[in-house]
């Protein structure tokens, strides 16, 4: 210990418990003792303590009255309360009090000493034994990605990542930046896997991954044919980590039937992958078969404005002839009205809802100092996106949907990832703004640093002109033009982009929920 923790022990037959103290004070504590309540306060108030040992029956105040005096004093303090009566009200009293634990007397020094591990090492304590754990697996992983990885390989390897940043998340040791250098690695090596893979995949069909055009005919589909009342709730910009923060709020009101990974199509915005959700298309089929319904890269008009009418082309190239809803939530006053709506949409098999907040979320970092400082870290981004999501009307529909019996399948249209790296490209006027891909003729770049589509119709994707190109890029990388390229440079580092390759993009979750 690097100090000396200090105890506040209060207890009106502390002669008996010398041989504690002595105990104690040899594991390095500091004890300061009170024979009763009003001394303990007094205590308190004098200087502050890591940990409080509170008897329940002193004479004079009470334990449970001290208690209270003590948490007006220091809220944070853990009070661990020690009495030899089991009356389950004097529990519920002491709970109800905030207290850190409770233990029935006679209590030996191993109990005391479990309860200090707890309540006061128990960070620095999971924090080394995270990173002792992780050490181990770190070659382990390294052994993997140096393997000719399949899809299913790099979804359960892109999913143990993710596990050890999430334990990570609030230690404070070097494994961070050892987790964030494999994590790089592993996209290098997961932007080949595309590069070689991804035209197989259009090629063969049939052996592709479950992608964006498969979700409606492979999840929803199956689910109405067995009768179900379905949910299907699209959160934009979505990636695992931030599924994996909200999915404990949400397995109160809901057992996860089935939890996986699907692959987007390329590139990874709003415009491509959600559209071929939602039409079960690729692009390119979606241009040739509903003309009006594609909107090019060049249009002003919002690119995601015809997501219903492209549902209802799907339902009927599949000949389903069923009423369905479907909602835009872009603030938390539509979130509460659809939430209003919920009985009046029981009538319908099939209820789609689109959240936009966390694309928001990620454009406000981008656009605002004050969000940056927020969410400067991914640990930040991923809070923010908690605490939205525990505050907002969100939460409660899906409260209320799990209340009313839905089955709710929550996807996202592509993840997203922090990019800090700028290369170059060069285009004309009509070049599109996204950071992590480009689509235009004439483009001059690296090829090297990216993943070219030099026939886009290849692909399922769209040519704006005879001669259109799509580029992406890999890893953490983005695109800046040449001009004021110091400038842009600086600006977009270390903002959250998607479009391109890479697993927090690509590799994203599709969780059906069945309401407990």
């Amino acid at each position: 210990m690097n100090k000396k923790e200090r105890i506040l022990w209060a207890d009106d037959e502390m002669d008996l418990l010398r041989p504690y103290i002595i105990f104690l004070e040899g594991k390095g504590y500091e004890v300061i003792t009170a024979t009763n309540g009003q001394d303990a306060i007094t205590h308190c108030k004098e200087q502050p303590f890591d940990i409080v040992f509170l008897d329940e029956n002193m004479p004079g105040l009470s334990g449970l009255e001290t208690l209270t005096h003590i948490k007006q004093i220091d809220p944070l303090v853990p009070v661990v309360m020690i009495t030899k009566s089991e009356e389950e009200n004097i529990m519920d009293m002491a709970i109800g009090n905030k207290i850190a634990d409770y233990l029935i007397k006679p209590v030996n020094p191993n109990q005391i000493l479990l309860a200090l591990k707890k309540h006061i090492h128990k960070k620095e304590i999971i924090a080394e034994q995270v990173s002792s754990n992780y050490r181990a697996e770190f070659m382990q992983i390294g052994t993997q990605m140096s393997e000719s990885l399949s899809f299913e390989a790099w979804k359960e390897l892109y999913k143990k990542l993710v596990y050890w940043e999430l334990e990570l998340n609030d230690t404070e040791t070097g494994m961070h930046e050892m987790l964030a250098a494999q994590k790089t690695e592993a996209n290098g090596i997961f932007a080949k896997y595309i590069r070689q893979n991804y035209p197989l995949w259009f090629e063969h069909p049939e052996e592709r991954p479950l992608m964006s055009p498969d979700i409606f005919k492979k999840r929803i589909f199956p689910l109405l044919d067995q009768g179900e009342k379905v949910f299907f709730v699209v959160i934009d910009n979505f990636r695992l980590d931030q599924w994996q923060v909200i999915k404990e709020l949400l397995g109160e009101f809901y057992t996860m039937e089935q939890e996986e990974l699907y692959c987007t199509i390329l590139p990874t915005a709003t415009q491509y992958a959600r559209n071929a959700i939602f039409s079960g298309l690729m692009p390119l089929q979606i241009k040739e078969l509903y003309p009006d319904l594609w909107v090019e890269e060049e249009d002003e008009e919002g690119k995601n404005m015809n997501e219903e009418a492209l549902i209802q082309t799907q339902l009927d190239r599949f000949r389903r002839k069923i009423p369905f809803s479907y909602h835009k939530v872009n603030n938390t006053q539509y979130g509460e009205k659809l939430v209003e709506q919920l009985k009046a949409l029981r009538e319908n098999p099939l209820n789609v809802c689109v959240l936009n907040f966390v694309d928001m979320l990620s454009h406000a970092r981008t656009e605002s100092k004050m969000m940056r400082e927020l969410a400067n870290t991914e640990s930040a981004y991923r809070s923010l996106t908690l605490s939205w999501f525990r505050h907002s009307s969100t939460f409660n529909l899906f409260k209320e949907l799990a209340q009313q019996g839905y089955k709710v399948v929550v996807t996202t249209d592509h993840g997203t990832i922090r990019v800090n790296k700028p290369i170059k490209v060069l285009g004309d006027k009509n070049t599109n703004t996204n950071l992590r891909y480009k689509v235009g003729k004439m483009l001059s770049y690296n090829k090297k640093e990216v993943f070219e589509m030099l026939q886009p119709a290849k692909f399922g994707l769209p040519s704006p002109n005879v001669s259109s190109a799509y580029v992406f890029a890999t890893q953490e990388d983005f695109f800046a033009y040449p001009n004021n390229y110091n400038y842009y440079a600086g600006y977009y580092k270390d903002t959250f982009q998607h479009g391109g390759i890479s697993m927090e993009e690509m590799l994203v979750p599709l969780v059906t929920m069945q309401p407990k």
